[in-house]
């Protein structure tokens, strides 16, 4: 690794234009990186159970062990970048995420695949917020940043919807691949960031980093989802995980309060701006994760379509990609960050209603716009929600705030896969749609949940203060 006396320093306010594109590029990449990896391995995940004979608790634990390193370790992740330079921690962790991901396609075993994904989710948590930190200090906070904020945020959920069609593609040539893809593409983006990564200004290693406070959070996380999955299996098991998830937050909160140097900061708990953000984030992606498994289970195990076909189906919720770089700034320009976010939770929630009607022998025509307004949704919710996340957050406070935001978005996942399953679960007395209509009533609730909680208490000033900066490219007082 370079030194990073040679790396130029990319001081706030830069443009879109040359170094600066180059730079947000290399950032997208990796974004791009993190959502096709896990979108390919769950559309490999039936195939590599048959190859390797696994059975579903391995199975599950495979999926499970990113999700938590990935959801548990964000925050840590993003105060660690904030503290020891966000472009060391980004290289370092890019460097582990193709390492394991390497290591993943070479297992032979499922011990092995469960130790190489959380591994891997560790190095996402670490990589992402760092990323996206980078974005919000190298760009002046305004129209630049609100622009690159977009577009990063598009590519990266561009990259889970093409990663469903490229996952069936790699699983249909060998599931290895799946694993291997991804080596070769963060290759390409470590080579760029080495090159383009503005250098840190200087670390704050005299400040301790709160890593009780990051295990009883991570604790407070996993058994918190453990409750709600347990729920439909027995009442004791989900009482004592739901106890001792209390008791793990509890424990957090004391820490926070009582702590020199706390993982977050009472500051971010109070402000009711960035809680509407973060918690709109959290029911965006817990009414996304539910959805999609439904349709899934609907679409391959009710209808027999193959993981390609399935993949193709949803291919349209890629029109975010093209989407949210070009049509969302000129809307957040117009009516503000936060009237576009509640639209697309909106749109999230229409989604799910006009799935409810769900038939064994639906037509894609019947299913298209469901997909369609779920692709919308994430075009005008995802990048104005990851704005008002980072708007008005100090510089030396950005990796905090992006490990937060990317911390409910992965809770909020873990939490409505769970909640959905729990709900299928409890359902299987009916016939098989019956079931699936049901269970569509937990997306849906959190679309809800989302749209409440954006609207609460909402100061109007603040959106239109987005939109001013959008239009003068400078901060509004």
């Amino acid at each position: 690794m370079p030194s990073t006396d040679t790396v130029p320093l990319v001081s706030p306010g830069v443009s879109l234009r040359g170094r600066g594109i180059l730079l947000l590029i290399t950032l997208c990449g990796a974004a791009f990186l993190e959502g096709i990896d896990v979108a390919m391995f769950n559309v490999a995940l039936p195939v590599i159970r048959a190859d390797l004979g696994l059975g579903t608790t391995q199975l599950q634990w495979i999926l499970s062990a990113y999700v938590i390193a990935y959801g548990g370790f964000m925050i840590l992740g993003g105060r660690l970048g904030d503290r020891l330079g966000r472009r060391r921690v980004f290289l370092v962790a890019l460097a582990v995420f193709i390492a394991f991901s390497l290591a993943g396609g070479v297992a032979g075993e499922g011990w092995m695949l469960v130790l190489a994904r959380f591994a891997t989710g560790v190095a996402a948590a670490f990589m992402m917020p760092a990323g996206l930190a980078i974005i919000t200090t190298s760009f002046a906070e305004g129209a630049a940043r609100n622009r690159a904020v977009l577009i990063y945020s598009g590519i990266g959920a561009a990259g889970f919807s093409l990663g469903l069609v490229a996952g069936g593609l790699l699983t249909a040539i060998g599931w290895r691949w799946v694993f291997f893809a991804p080596v070769v593409l963060g290759a390409v983006i470590l080579v760029g960031a080495l090159a383009l990564l503005p250098r840190d200004p200087g670390d704050r290693t005299d400040v301790p980093v709160d890593a009780a406070g990051a295990v009883s959070l991570t604790a407070g996380i996993v058994l918190t989802v453990l409750a709600v999955e347990q729920a439909s299996h027995g009442a004791a098991a989900a009482v004592w995980a739901a106890a001792g998830a209390v008791a793990a937050l509890l424990m957090f909160g004391l820490r926070q309060r009582r702590s020199r140097a706390p993982l977050i900061p009472t500051t971010f708990l109070r402000s009711r701006a960035l809680l509407r953000a973060y918690v709109g984030a959290g029911s965006l992606a817990a009414g996304f994760m539910g959805f999609q498994f439904i349709v899934v289970l609907y679409l391959q195990e009710l209808r027999g379509w193959t993981a390609l076909q399935t993949a193709l189906a949803m291919v349209v919720l890629a029109i975010d990609a093209v989407l949210a770089p070009t049509v969302t700034p000129r809307l957040v320009a117009r009516f503000g960050t936060w009237p576009v976010a509640v639209g697309g939770l909106g749109f999230a929630a229409l989604s799910y209603l006009l799935f409810l009607p769900v038939a064994p022998d639906w037509t894609y025509a019947l299913m298209f716009p469901s997909f369609l307004a779920l692709g919308l949704a994430f075009t005008l919710a995802y990048g104005p929600l990851t704005i008002a996340a980072t708007d008005g957050v100090a510089d030396e406070d950005q990796g905090l705030t992006s490990g937060i935001l990317y911390t409910f978005f992965q809770f909020g996942a873990a939490l409505g896969l769970a909640a959905t399953s729990a709900a299928l679960t409890i359902a299987a007395a009916l016939e098989p749609i019956d079931a699936y209509r049901a269970a569509l009533l937990v997306p849906l609730g959190f679309a809800v949940l989302g749209i409440i909680a954006s609207l609460v208490g909402r100061p109007r000033r603040r959106a239109k203060a987005s939109a001013h900066v959008l239009d003068r490219g400078r901060l509004s007082p």
